[in-house]
């Protein structure tokens, strides 16, 4: 919170962004401004800005300007939602104020620092002015009073997405505090009054949702133990209508993989901010002497429209290590061709099968542990059934080897049966918060409880000699269950925090224990997606529903967190299994195309027709994932809003594909123009459409549909649509060519 006038002054840009903190010498860091990139300004001019933000001094309700800081604190006047909370056991230390004691900025671009005096009726101190690209920011306070100190880190990143976290340390050499809440906050405009945020069930994953901005509280909570289906997964809020293309949006995403909380909040005083941290259970977080909270990391990103933001977000996950690249092989997931019922002969059908049409990856999902025959047992024990498999794995293994395909492996290791042999040996290894009864049962399991060393150890040991004996390259890592009750056994404390935080630790040691290995984030689908299991994880199952339908809004919107090449995009049966609805290949294909592509369905039961076709389809992403995972996510919201258009475009602009989607009737027939946007006015391109594997069906095409040469200022006036049935979708490619 920002009282005063004497402070710092620090002005980051990158990537078109500006964010503009003020670091006071006596207070807590506050965002003055976050949005377009402003320039380069001089002292003089940074000092006017931040100057022009007070308010005016009203008698009530108090006799000072009060604005919102990173950290707000009540101490400090502030009415909202406050960003430290917590206390001693006496119920002391409920009110800390921080203050500043140092900073430290790291960058590597070169940071210039000014100083600028005030002029002289202000009787202020000189102001310091730091300036500069992308950089970090670490903020050491403290509060002599309550025995606390925090470090509060910001950044800017290159791709002009900013991150903030805090870690709160006791300092207090005697005393426990019981820490309830740390959580970043972030100034918005007024002008941005219209909230898009997200929600879902299982089946049906990121459903957006649209409401006003109005004085109060627009909080939500995940209490699944899992970002959950219904994660707001980023909260955006923008000019009322923004769009993917247009529109100043400012959004917000709890990076976390266990409880959060994210909000937006409208004071009559007139201030709006974005916050987020994660939900702490009432005594979770109990800080001994010297110990500290770190809070996940808060991404929060400014652009012109939906894709621009998603684009600063792809560009920042294809630099982590973490990534996979793009060269991702095309897998099939033999889950909905067998269920539980393993047999030997027909998997090696399978494998033939899918060697014939180009699949790479070859995945054997649930049901090849011990007693493991439908999902009502044997989690937990972790060894290869010897009644199924009376010779290990090593037959299916090689067989998929020797036809050139690499082997992955469905596991849920965070996860128990009550009836498995692990549970009667150990029941205090379960997560549970009473000593008279286990959590509430989901899908017939319990948490195991990674957060004791020997559990963590056991089942590190067990994925470890599954990997090493079979040389498995790809892990399906599924976690079916919330975490209810998730108390720390013995102890009784909740553990959430801790049981997350040792998930990662579990995916990060095996990875570096096994070179190349990639692990698939799989939580009933898509209940564990966020930003920080991006940097553990390098695939995500987006929902286990893959009916293409369902399939064109769930990925439609995952796309606004990851990047196509981390998007499980697979071709399903031609029945849902989850809807009950019929879908023909093409509708089905066409939808996959946009992610890493894969397969679940039975190809024993695909015609031979229809085989081909299949392999038509991983032909052309095979030659072309280069470009479909590399490129620049499009999508567009089109006139007949039974229509949608989503494609790629390369970095170079000298390409792009798309698909036109008709999602259901429109009381039109033909539904006009639409626009192909993202390519360079000036330049020419071959625009064509691509029948692969034959084309949708019931297809009227317009003349252009051959081939023809436009620039790229009349793609963006646009082509008249062709005539689709509902449920189809129709590829469109779009080349530079030299006159």
């Amino acid at each position: 919170m920002i009282t005063q006038n004497t402070f710092e002054v620090a002005h980051l840009r990158a990537a078109g962004v500006s964010l503009i903190v003020e670091l006071p010498n006596h207070g807590t860091p506050a965002v003055a401004y976050w949005g377009k990139d402003v320039g380069e300004l001089s002292p003089s001019a940074l000092y006017a800005l931040c100057q022009a933000r007070l308010a005016p001094f009203e008698k009530d309700p108090l006799d000072s300007s009060v604005r919102p800081s990173l950290i707000n604190l009540a101490s400090d006047g502030w009415m909202g939602r406050p960003g430290l909370v917590g206390h001693r056991p006496d119920g002391s230390g409920w009110a800390p104020r921080l203050r500043i004691r140092s900073v430290e900025l790291t960058s590597d671009t070169g940071i210039k620092a000014d100083t600028v005096e005030p002029k002289p009726e202000t009787q202020d101190s000189p102001i310091s002015v730091i300036s500069g690209g992308p950089a970090q920011i670490i903020c050491h306070l403290d509060d002599e009073e309550t025995q606390l100190a925090v470090d509060l880190t910001l950044e800017l990143l290159p791709q002009g997405l900013a991150r903030f976290r805090a870690s709160c340390t006791n300092i207090d050499p005697a005393r426990h505090y019981t820490l309830e809440e740390l959580s970043i906050t972030l100034p918005l405009p007024l002008e941005a009054d219209e909230i898009l945020d997200f929600s879902g069930r299982w089946g049906n994953e990121r459903y957006p949702q649209r409401s006003q901005v109005k004085l109060g509280c627009h909080l939500r909570e995940g209490r699944h133990g899992r970002a959950g289906f219904d994660s707001p997964m980023m909260m955006f809020c923008g000019s009322r209508g923004f769009s993917f293309e247009r529109g100043q949006v400012w959004g917000l995403h709890v990076a976390h993989s266990g409880n959060h909380r994210s909000w937006i909040e409208r004071l009559p005083s007139g201030v709006q901010v974005i916050g987020g941290g994660e939900l702490l259970l009432p005594g979770e977080m109990v800080l001994a002497p010297h110990e500290a909270y770190d809070s996940p990391w808060i991404y929060a990103q400014t652009a012109d429209g939906l894709d621009n933001a998603a684009r600063a977000i792809h560009r920042w996950e294809r630099t982590l290590t973490s990534h996979p690249g793009i060269d991702r092989p095309v897998s099939l997931n033999v889950w909905e061709a067998v269920y539980f019922n393993h047999d030997l002969d027909v998997l090696k059908r399978l494998a033939n099968r899918a060697s014939k049409i180009g699949i790479e990856r070859f995945i054997l999902d649930d049901g090849w542990f011990r007693g493991r025959r439908d999902e009502r047992s044997s989690l937990g024990d972790w060894e290869v059934d010897p009644d199924i498999w009376p010779d290990g794995l090593h037959p299916l293994v090689n067989y998929v080897r020797d036809r050139g395909m690499q082997f992955g492996l469905w596991i849920e290791p965070e996860m128990v049966s009550t009836d498995s042999e692990l549970a009667r040996n150990h029941p205090e290894w379960i997560l549970r918060a009473r000593s008279d009864s286990l959590p509430i049962e989901q899908r017939y399991q319990q948490v195991l409880n990674l957060t004791l060393p020997e559990v963590w150890e056991y089942v590190r040991s067990r994925m470890d000699a599954l990997i090493t004996e079979y040389q498995i390259e790809y892990l399906k890592w599924d976690h079916n269950r919330d975490l209810v009750d998730a108390g720390n056994g013995s102890a009784g404390r909740a553990a959430v925090h801790e049981q997350t935080l040792a998930c990662y630790r579990l995916m990060d040691r095996l990875r570096a224990d096994h070179p190349g290995l990639e692990i698939e984030s799989c939580s009933s689908g898509g209940g564990r997606v966020d930003l920080e299991m991006v940097q553990h994880a390098q695939r995500f199952w987006l929902s286990d529903c893959i009916d293409p339908l369902e399939r064109q809004h769930i990925q439609r919107w995952s796309s606004q967190l990851l990047a196509p090449e981390l998007m499980g995009t697979h071709i399903a049966s031609e029945h849902s299994h989850t809807t009950g609805r019929v879908s023909d290949l093409s509708f089905r294909a066409a939808t996959a195309l946009w992610g890493h592509l894969g397969f679940e369905l039975d190809l024993l039961s695909v015609s031979d027709e229809d085989l081909e076709s299949l392999a038509d389809w991983v032909a052309f992403y095979r030659d072309n994932r280069g470009f479909l995972l590399a490129g620049d996510v499009v999508r567009r919201d089109v006139a007949d809003g039974s229509l949608w258009l989503n494609g790629v475009v390369s970095p170079g602009r000298d390409r792009a594909l798309f698909a036109l989607t008709s999602m259901f009737r429109s009381p039109m027939s033909p539904r006009g123009m639409i626009s192909l946007p993202g390519l360079e006015p000036g330049r020419s391109y071959k625009v064509e459409t691509l029948l692969i594997g034959g084309g949708p069906n019931g297809l009227f095409l317009p003349p252009w549909a051959e081939g023809i040469v436009m620039d790229g200022a009349a793609l963006d006036i646009g082509v008249h649509t062709p005539k689709l049935m509902p449920e189809q979708s129709l590829v469109i490619s779009v080349q530079e060519v030299s006159r």
